[in-house]
């Protein structure tokens, strides 16, 4: 008899690429766009906001790269360490591991002379014990590490992407903040509404939500800038 497929019907709760990606984005673009409506609100010269665009974008996006890399390196070495650990019970007491599992399919409603047949098999080859014992005890796959470098490069790359978007209007020649305004409410409402495919909320409530906290972080700022251009002034 042919294999029937299944058809997905759940979401991607881990939000795969897209969560990562889309976070990144609307985190350079809310701090950027709020450092720079700071900046506007103390009334400074157009150039200054390009500077303090730029200078935004650049240490906003190193610093989420090397976060990022720091906190994956750090998980994975403790996933790692945790496997490692792992494969030396197995090693040392296969049989305990293999009781172990045993009662771990009994404890799911499986009979307890199946349970033990399938821990059995499971268990017969070293390399697929470890991989059974880690994602039933550990709940990772040990073929599927997350990687420093990716999270890194991919951080560094939508932060910045976000981060342009505010500056935009202004390195093509515009004076005022209306242009960036626009550009950064839009882009907010996008990333909000993007957003909705990986949670259970409609794509038009996520991008509301999204515009208001970015204007809000905005609007604070700019009194901020306003309040204390006009102490420094």
């Amino acid at each position: 008899m042919p294999r029937i497929p299944v058809e997905g019907h759940h979401r991607d709760v881990n939000g795969g690429w897209l969560r990562p990606a889309v976070f990144g984005a609307m985190d350079g673009l809310v701090s950027n766009f709020a450092l720079m409506t700071g900046v506007v609100g103390g009334a400074v010269s157009t150039s200054t906001v390009i500077i303090t665009g730029l200078a935004g974008l650049a240490a906003g996006a190193c610093s989420m790269a090397a976060g990022e890399y720091t906190s994956v390196a750090s998980q994975r070495e403790l996933v790692e360490a945790e496997i490692e650990v792992e494969r030396l019970e197995l090693r040392r007491n296969p049989q305990g591991e293999l009781a172990e599992l045993s009662e771990l399919y009994i404890s799911r409603g499986v009979e307890p002379e199946l349970a033990r047949e399938v821990a059995r098999q499971l268990t017969a080859d070293p390399e697929l014990a470890l991989e059974v014992h880690a994602r039933e005890e550990l709940g990772i796959d040990p073929h599927d590490l997350p990687s420093p470098m990716v999270a890194a490069v991919s951080s560094f790359g939508c932060f910045a992407l976000g981060a342009l978007l505010p500056l935009l209007p202004y390195l093509l020649g515009a004076t005022s903040l209306l242009p960036a305004l626009v550009l950064a409410l839009t882009g907010l409402f996008l990333c909000g509404a993007v957003v909705a495919r990986v949670t259970a909320r409609s794509w038009w409530y996520s991008g509301l939500r999204q515009l208001l906290l970015g204007s809000a972080a905005a609007g604070v700022t700019y009194l901020l800038g306003a309040l204390i251009g006009g102490q420094v002034g």
